[in-house]
């Protein structure tokens, strides 16, 4: 099938390739090597160009096409498994290859064409707008518990320290290490959130060593529940409070 019309340039032999293929409505697994051969023969027939690196490159495929055409003339190859070699099957690895490339250069290239018509602006909300933070609702992060049922069991926790002190032995000098401040105990308490997904209210109290421990502590679960960090909740009325992390 001999073609009628000159046809344009084309980036490259596969690139003739595929098209021809495409105009002829081919099956590029089972191209008929002939009628392909004879049309390619006929574009470089009517190329006007006098460029011998993209001459060559043209030449180069021509050859190709001529020698598997001359081995579909001949008896068919069989590799080791003893199934036939198809002279085409290099041909058409690469034109799939070739086509895969193709495609994707020119999705990307639709891409930059839309993002080069995307504006942006710079942000002009108020200062006011961009600074405000939306009030805490305290009923909703400390949940079925209160402030008060926090505050009993701090007392009672408190009065449970002081039972502690021995009478005698309290008045005597000693060497106390420096208390922690609430910036270093909101640390430790997001250090010991973030390895406890859940944990008593009480029992972390306990674990303090002093009643000024206990205090910065219970100051620092208040802060943390107040920026959302603890939620608290407590089963049964009277019973222990259970902090939950959401570090």
């Amino acid at each position: 099938m001999a073609l009628s019309v000159k046809i344009e340039s084309f980036e490259g032999p596969l690139d003739l390739l595929l098209h021809l293929i495409d105009i002829n409505k081919f099956n590029i697994f089972d191209i008929p090597i002939v009628e392909i051969t004879a049309q390619y023969m006929e574009y470089l027939q009517a190329m006007e160009t006098e460029d011998l690196n993209v001459m060559s490159e043209f030449l180069v495929m021509a050859a190709t096409l001529l020698e598997i055409k001359a081995k579909m003339l001949l008896p068919a190859e069989k590799d080791e498994e003893g199934e036939e070699i198809d002279p085409r099957e290099e041909l058409v690895r690469r034109l799939l290859e070739y086509k895969m490339y193709k495609y994707m250069a020119a999705e990307l290239r639709d891409r930059l064409s839309v993002s080069g018509k995307a504006l942006y602006k710079k942000p002009t909300i108020p200062r006011e707008v961009a600074e405000y933070e939306a009030p805490v609702n305290m009923e909703e992060l400390i949940g079925d518990t209160t402030l008060q049922s926090l505050n009993a069991i701090f007392q009672q926790l408190m009065r449970r320290q002081k039972d502690k002190l021995d009478p005698i032995r309290s008045q005597f000098g000693q060497i106390e290490q420096e208390e922690v401040s609430l910036d270093e105990k909101l640390g430790s308490v997001r250090e010991y959130a973030s390895k406890h997904s859940s944990f008593s209210f009480t029992a972390l109290l306990e674990k303090q060593k002093s009643r000024n421990q206990m205090i910065v502590t219970f100051l620092a679960v208040l802060e943390l529940m107040k920026t959302g960090e603890l939620y608290a909740r407590q089963e049964e009325l009277f019973g222990d409070i259970m902090l939950t992390s959401r570090i």
